[in-house]
């Protein structure tokens, strides 16, 4: 579904436009509070989620960067061959892929991912992951893209094109 593809390059113009003014206004590793349990913490992220291969020596910049593409890829394939009326699918997929790609720009063109949304969470018993590793739009898109997959998947609602 062709007309999909808008959504995509929302997210990465987004998710490059957000980083910019992290990049621009923000001091790494100082935290802002915006919210009590939200602060804007400029960080760098070498590594995949959670920090991920971050000390690996550098080989794992392009790995990540060479599966981001090879995802985008397949995504994008299964998006422009979807039905009309697979639009939760598509909307997931479209943000997967704006996403990744948003991710990707940043891997390729400064060697690490710019992070700088970091939340606190109270209710966590232990205070494990607290802060929550610090995340980006992309991040969310990709989060939020994998749930309406999930969803998608969970319904079911879907006929096999054949019928």
């Amino acid at each position: 579904m062709k007309h999909w593809l808008w959504l995509p390059g929302g997210v990465i113009l987004l998710d490059q436009a957000s980083k910019w003014l992290a990049l621009n206004a923000l001091t790494p590793y100082q935290a802002l509070e915006i919210l009590p349990h939200l602060h804007l913490t400029l960080m760098f992220n070498s590594g995949a989620a959670f920090s991920f291969l971050a000390d690996a020596g550098g080989w794992q910049r392009w790995l990540f960067a060479g599966f981001a593409v090879a995802v985008t890829l397949a995504l994008a394939i299964w998006l422009l061959r979807l039905q009309a009326n697979e639009r939760l699918l598509a909307v997931g997929l479209g943000l997967i892929i704006g996403g990744a790609v948003g991710n990707l720009i940043d891997r390729v063109v400064f060697g690490h991912v710019i992070d700088f949304i970091q939340v606190y969470l109270p209710v966590i018993p232990l205070r494990l992951f607290n802060p929550w590793p610090a995340f980006n739009i992309a991040d969310s898109a990709i989060s939020l893209g994998v749930v309406l997959l999930l969803i998608d998947t969970v319904r079911g609602e879907r006929q096999p094109a054949d019928r």
